[in-house]
């Protein structure tokens, strides 16, 4: 582990601790995701009140809530509670320019961790700022990438009683010239989230691959109108145009967060039941 991951021990010592004496007797803590239930009680009319919950997202701007101002920029968590049912709030706590490791620096972890109660749940999606080599602020190896979610975001929130949910980088709009094929984004950090989710049990949203193959069946010309490519004059935010091959218009925030609901339909959650039918589409 790097310098950078080492300096952050004692500070994930101390966020373990204190989730653990507040996690003290909750089911889940440090084990197994929540995927199994008790019984639905009669008061909640035949629903496992454990599926009413909030998913938290922890993220970067490829996630994150934009204001009118940004229109038609958006992120898929700010979509995402479309594809869910009433019984489910989103709280996007995404913000751009952060990595794994800068979102707990800056106490975004920590704020979402004083708040989430157990039966909510943590997406966390991060490894496109993690990877800027240039960017001292928010550079981080995959190794340390990798113990981060381990220990901050699995650990820490299990500890807490709620569900982590790691989700895989989502794609950037890179493909080979040659076949039309969309590339793997950021893969040693791909490798990374599905490796600790697996050693942790913990769910996992292969937002990568899913997003990936969207884009192949899409096709190349077609991807412009997923990601942040305006013509001049097309939007008043954007008079200029541009050509934005890592954030979403509308719609490819809207396809994003399909992916992300219909995979958690398949994870066998709590949470899974609550995913609106339309995400099947």
């Amino acid at each position: 582990m790097s310098m950078t991951a080492m300096a952050g021990g004692s500070r994930r010592r101390f966020l373990l601790g204190a989730a653990g004496a507040l996690g003290a007797g909750v089911a889940g803590a440090l084990g197994v995701p929540r995927s199994a239930s008790a019984a639905p009680s009669a008061a909640s009319g035949g629903r496992d009140a454990s599926a009413t919950g909030t998913v938290y997202i922890a993220s970067d701007s490829t996630a994150q809530t934009y204001s009118s101002g940004y229109y038609p920029q958006a992120g898929w968590g700010q979509k995402l509670s479309s594809y869910f049912t009433s019984h489910v709030t989103v709280a996007n706590r995404a913000i751009g320019g952060r990595s794994s490791r800068s979102f707990i620096e800056q106490g975004r972890l920590a704020a979402i961790h004083d708040v989430i109660k157990p039966g909510d749940y943590l997406f966390v999606q991060f490894g496109h700022n993690d990877a800027t080599v240039g960017n001292a602020e928010r550079y981080t190896p995959p190794a340390d990438y990798k113990e981060y979610l381990r220990n901050d975001y699995i650990r820490a929130t299990r500890a807490l009683g709620a569900t982590p949910v790691v989700v895989t980088p989502v794609s950037r709009r890179s493909y080979n010239a040659s076949t039309g094929k969309f590339n793997v984004s950021f893969p040693a950090y791909v490798d990374a989230a599905k490796a600790v989710a697996q050693e942790e049990g913990a769910a996992l949203v292969d937002l990568a691959a899913a997003s990936r193959a969207y884009l192949d069946g899409l096709g190349v010309e077609a991807s412009k109108t997923i990601f942040l490519w305006l013509n001049a004059g097309q939007y008043p935010n954007f008079p200029d145009g541009i050509q934005d091959n890592t954030h979403f218009q509308e719609r490819g925030a809207v396809e994003m967060a399909r992916l992300v609901s219909r995979s958690v339909a398949g994870l066998g959650l709590p949470l899974s039941g609550e995913v609106v039918p339309t995400a099947a589409g």
